[in-house]
């Protein structure tokens, strides 16, 4: 489908830990395009709460799955790799690199080895969940999850609704756990793949987090999630950043809580994103401040057959 010589450097890593500017000075020395590989940058009403780049922070780099759906659109890892490959089948024509960034594990797999084939929705029973997850709670469903396909447990962002429902859903369709219908199979792609992840301390990374979440309540993120509070069911709004907020607002907790478990879920998404990509040996790990050695990096792996 492509031209040989195709190379598409993907820069991964935790929430808060850099890769936005990153990709952007990335993009900006090969002249290229941005995808986005994080699953709330795609909807524009969301801005403050998924720490979305401003135009100007952007400064003329293209961006491919921002600002494209409306929250009430449903995306999902399936979508992100179809279009995903169209994107990159129009840009491969007119350039050699472009640059894939996000902290969203499974879109980031979807698109560079392929999603198994897994059985459609079941919407009856989807609704059923929902009903479920409003009478429960997630942490029963989390806590069914884990009993059903630990592994499965182990590996998804336990946070968001969607995920856990898809698992249990698949149980209760089919009998079999998740993670027993993933064959790991890779799918062949026809351009190279660059892979750099981001880390730093965990205290200094704590502490980033920490720092983002005082500034996002600054730009005002209880604002933007009371906005939007009547889609607060959509799996869009569903995540950390958002739930709490709306925690808060029904009355569920103060502000106080609010702030301390929007810190606290914050941390604990990073550390399962580092969870999710430090299993991927490919992956080369840098410093975010180590900028050089990451350009360096890139044109190594470009000089090899």
């Amino acid at each position: 489908m492509f031209e040989a010589n195709k190379y598409l450097i993907v820069i991964v890593g935790p929430t808060a830990v850099g890769k936005t500017a990153l990709s952007i000075q990335i993009a900006k020395k090969y002249k290229t395009s941005i995808l986005s590989a994080d699953s709330r940058q795609i909807y524009k009403e969301l801005s403050i709460g998924t720490a979305k780049a401003s135009k100007e922070e952007q400064d003329g780099v293209p961006h491919f799955f921002v600002d494209q759906l409306s929250i009430e659109e449903p995306f999902n890892a399936g979508m992100f790799e179809r279009e995903g490959l169209e994107i990159l089948d129009t840009l491969y024509k007119k350039t050699n690199v472009v640059v894939l960034c996000g902290g969203t594990g499974l879109y980031v797999k979807a698109l560079l080895e392929g999603m198994d084939e897994l059985p459609e929705t079941d919407l009856v029973l989807r609704s059923t969940l929902n009903q479920e997850f409003e009478s429960r709670g997630l942490e029963a469903m989390q806590s069914e999850l884990k009993q059903i396909d630990l592994e499965t447990y182990n590996t998804i962002d336990l946070q968001n609704p969607l995920r856990v429902f898809r698992a249990i859903e698949v149980y209760r369709q089919l009998g079999i756990p998740l993670s027993v219908l993933k064959t790991g199979e890779k799918k062949q792609r026809p351009f190279k793949v660059i892979k750099i992840g981001l880390t730093m301390d965990r205290d200094a990374l704590y502490a980033r987090i920490d720092t983002r979440m005082d500034l996002m309540l600054k730009q005002g993120l209880e604002a933007e999630a009371e906005q939007y509070i009547q889609y607060k069911h959509l799996n869009a709004l569903q995540t950390v950043g958002y739930s709490e907020v709306y925690g808060f607002l029904n009355g569920a907790f103060d502000r106080e809580e609010m702030i301390r478990l929007l810190k606290r879920n914050s941390r604990r998404y990073a550390k399962r994103q580092l969870t999710w990509f430090t299993r991927d040996t490919e992956i080369q790990w840098f410093h975010p401040e180590s900028r050089s050695n990451i350009l360096d990096f890139i044109e190594l792996q470009m000089k090899k057959e």
